[in-house]
């Protein structure tokens, strides 16, 4: 209860990002403000005020007011760090959302087609598996990046241009899918030989009607474990992949953007990179929590146990 109710916290703070950045901060977070003031302790200071440190040369950005006026401070363009990081929330939670659902939906099927039917079609996607696996995870997800990011996705009617999100998204949900859908074969390998599937085909029943209405709700629990895991690897994906500037493109931004705006600044403002990434791991630590305890309240075991 408790992940649930920091995740519900974090989701409605990003979903009222541009309340937030209209009525509190009062700025564009996507616009430059090199030139822009601020007021703080009663005085109109500028964004980007001279550099005090070293042989005094260039600007540093303002740090952190505490009020809603550059809460945490601005980065090197003059843009609001606190907007920035609501609006990068709802990016990043978007893309880890959408990327586990498409993930853990085509994992199902496969891993179903895999398990029930078996012989050359569970060869042929096991070794597809295989071949995905055989990657390192990240290694694979920037080489696709790269490509995509240059060239977008033409596939017949589906054009999508290479700045869209469903580039980071479509790249994240391939690369996990053989850790969803192998686990996934292995259950419905064994629930194939329990004695409900084998009188169900030994009265004639159809193998789709088998697999929608016995094999499909005993995986259910499964997925829906996978499902809060699958959003937080997502997460961690797309904010190593936009940290790495082949992920979220300008003008839109995500944690791992902000993550490497701040990476110039470490030093003298440090909360512009620090900011997102609590963020994140304090979403991606909630997320697994919830995976947990969802395992534990879908598991039979586990309630056996504690009632021993």
């Amino acid at each position: 209860m408790g992940s649930v109710v920091v995740l519900l916290l974090i989701v409605l703070a990003c979903l009222m990002a541009p309340l937030y950045a209209r009525y509190i901060a009062h700025t564009n977070p996507f616009q430059s403000n090199i030139l822009g003031t601020t007021i703080v302790n009663g005085k109109s200071v500028q964004v980007l005020q001279p550099d005090t440190q070293g042989l005094g040369l260039g600007s540093a950005p303002i740090g952190p007011t505490w009020h809603g006026n550059y809460f945490l401070g601005a980065d090197q363009e003059g843009r609001d760090v606190m907007a920035r990081l609501l609006y990068g929330g709802r990016t990043t939670l978007l893309i880890g959302t959408a990327s586990a659902l498409v993930c853990c939906v085509v994992a199902a099927v496969l891993g179903l087609i895999a398990g029930y039917f078996g012989g050359a079609v569970d060869w042929i996607l096991s070794r597809l598996f295989d071949l995905v696996w055989a990657f390192p995870v990240y290694l694979l997800a920037i080489s696709l990046a790269v490509v995509l990011l240059t060239s977008g996705i033409h596939l017949g009617p589906v054009q999508i241009g290479p700045g869209s999100l469903m580039v980071p998204i479509l790249i994240i949900a391939l690369i996990y899918i053989p850790y969803v859908a192998r686990p996934l074969r292995g259950q419905v390998l064994s629930l194939k030989e329990r004695e409900f599937i084998q009188a169900a085909v030994g009265v004639g029943v159809a193998d789709l009607r088998i697999i929608r209405k016995e094999v499909l709700p005993n995986i259910l629990p499964a997925i829906i474990v996978y499902f809060p895991l699958m959003v937080a690897l997502g997460m961690l994906t797309e904010s190593a992949l936009s940290f790495l500037s082949i992920g979220v493109q300008p003008p839109q931004a995500s944690w791992g953007t902000i993550i490497n705006d701040g990476l110039s600044l470490l030093y003298n403002r440090p909360a512009v990179a620090i900011a997102p990434g609590v963020m994140l791991v304090i979403t991606t630590v909630a997320l697994n929590l919830l995976g947990d305890s969802v395992r534990d309240a879908l598991d039979p075991r586990v309630r056996l146990r504690g009632s021993v």
